[in-house]
């Protein structure tokens, strides 16, 4: 009870302040609420729009549903970046409105939250939690910062290093999945601190950066490689072989990689350039770990069993037909079997993000089967017919790069590739280079947490806020641009890729 103090009047307990100040209305979030919601209904009732025409004349109308499937977009893209709601909040809403204004049925809209990619991310994120559980991730931690020693940009590059070399052998959503308890353990190390750095941001958001970077590297890292190629056959006739990929993919993957290191070291200079003592702090902590125990050897052989299969299923045509989620799945009731996870690990799992993922899945068909990505990409492309040839490469990767950071990267690869082969030869311009030039783009959403799972694993550091990421993904995404400029322009010519060709 408060003390009375003169005339009988009760001093404010803190705690109504901070309710009246809960109750003051936040008008940038009400300005962005409305901003979402007015975009799509301006689209919505706006008149029908030209149709799109390809090279060879055939017209794709833009439906009424594929209309309001682009005002959807930007709709959940505004939310998305400004967080007017929790992220999983926008998702639904992006099924509750399909439903509500008859763009897709509504067991259409919510089927795509359980897609076979979405319980893809969730057996991923399980895997991160076993390693986590296990003291796994400790023991890896420990033994990188040993390695590194104590300079915060070389901490930043051994776990760059680390997160993009595990993509070339296994899918980076499962990797980020892996490498973000990690990150965790490394960051308690700073500073014993959970509120956000600008070294933890730089930590989280550089992991997803360059698991994106080193993805692109073999087809393992994600399946977007697989997808594309498979179109790249149909349609010219030619196949492109695991090597032949890795061979172009190798240099522009790595080099990102380094590059966006420097990146964050710039942009999140950390607070401290070195951790004092931490290499004798880490020496103590690895030796109170022990021996590696029973479930820390289970659980890496549970994983790499997965990580084995999968990758059998690009080389063995008998494993190709079992979907990947399934495999990882598998994973997960193992880790239930052998009590490595309990029943409060299952209720730990980050549903915000799963319904990030389950509502990015939903947009992404909604535009596919409206037909609006296709009008899309026509309108685009056909712009792009009296190019020169290089502006037409870039022109086709700006395109799948924001795409991709919008919907599915596997989406935005099946909606714009077979456009642009089919345009290809009018213009001269070799199947080839647009293939890598593409996969390239595809692989490092930078703009979007919806873009690429890394990105939204990322997110549950709680270093950074979406804005803070799509601002800062801005420079970096120009920065991706450049560096596959003087790719398409010098460098894989002369490594032999044909850029050009007869029309």
């Amino acid at each position: 009870m408060h003390s009375p103090v003169r005339g009988g009047i009760q001093p404010i307990p803190e705690d109504v302040h901070l309710l009246r100040k809960r109750r003051r209305l936040d008008w940038k979030r009400l300005f962005f609420m409305l901003l979402g919601v007015g975009l799509f209904f301006v689209v919505y009732f706006a008149p029908p729009w030209r149709d799109a025409v390809d090279p060879n004349g055939e017209h794709f109308v833009l439906s009424r549903e594929g209309k309001a499937a682009l005002g959807l977009f930007l709709w959940a893209a505004t939310w998305w970046v400004f967080e007017v709601v929790p992220i999983g909040i926008t998702s639904i809403t992006i099924g509750v409105v399909q439903a509500l204004f008859l763009i897709r049925p509504a067991r259409t809209a919510f089927s795509d939250f359980m897609d076979p990619s979405v319980w893809f991310i969730i057996g991923s994120v399980v895997i991160g939690m076993s390693f986590s559980k296990s003291g796994l991730t400790k023991r890896l931690a420990y033994k990188m910062l040993m390695l590194v020693g104590e300079r915060t940009s070389m901490i930043y590059l051994g776990s760059f290093i680390m997160t993009a070399a595990l993509t070339l052998i296994m899918a980076h959503t499962a990797v980020a999945a892996a490498i973000y308890p990690l990150l965790m353990a490394i960051y308690q190390l700073y500073g014993g601190s959970s509120k956000p750095t600008r070294f933890g941001k730089g930590l989280f958001i550089g992991m997803a950066f360059v698991a994106g970077a080193g993805s692109i590297v073999t087809l393992l890292g994600a399946a977007r490689g697989a997808v594309a190629i498979g179109f790249f056959k149909d349609i010219v006739g030619r196949e492109i072989s695991f090597f032949e990929l890795s061979y172009y993919m190798f240099p522009i993957g790595w080099l990102m990689v380094f590059i966006l290191w420097g990146f964050i070291v710039i942009v999140f200079k950390p607070e401290q350039k070195t951790i004092p003592g931490l290499r004798k702090r880490v020496a103590i902590l690895n030796k109170h770990l022990g021996p590696i125990s029973r479930t820390e050897i289970t659980t890496v052989i549970i994983v790499l069993s997965a990580i084995i299969v999968m990758s059998l299923r690009s080389f063995v045509p008998m494993f190709g037909a079992i979907d990947k989620s399934a495999i990882i799945l598998v994973t997960t009731i193992l880790f239930f079997v052998f009590k490595i996870l309990d029943i409060d690990d299952l209720e730990a799992i980050p549903w915000n993000i799963i319904l990030l993922f389950g509502g990015a899945m939903s947009i992404g068909f909604c535009l596919w089967q409206t037909g609006a990505a296709s009008w899309l990409a026509i309108i685009w492309l056909v712009m792009l017919q009296n190019a020169g040839w290089f502006l037409f490469v870039m022109g086709i990767a700006f395109f799948v790069l924001i795409m991709t950071n919008f919907i599915m990267n596997v989406a935005a690869i099946a909606i714009s590739l077979p456009v642009a082969l089919v345009l290809a030869p009018y213009l001269g311009v070799a199947p080839e280079v647009i293939l890598f030039s593409s996969l390239v783009v595809a692989g490092m959403p930078f703009l979007l947490l919806v873009g690429a799972a890394p990105n939204a694993i990322a997110y549950e550091s709680k270093q950074f806020t979406a804005g803070e990421f799509f601002l800062k993904g801005i420079p970096a995404s120009v920065v991706l641009l450049l560096v596959l400029a003087v790719f398409v322009r010098f460098i894989w010519p002369m490594m032999g890729m044909p850029v050009t060709v007869t029309p």
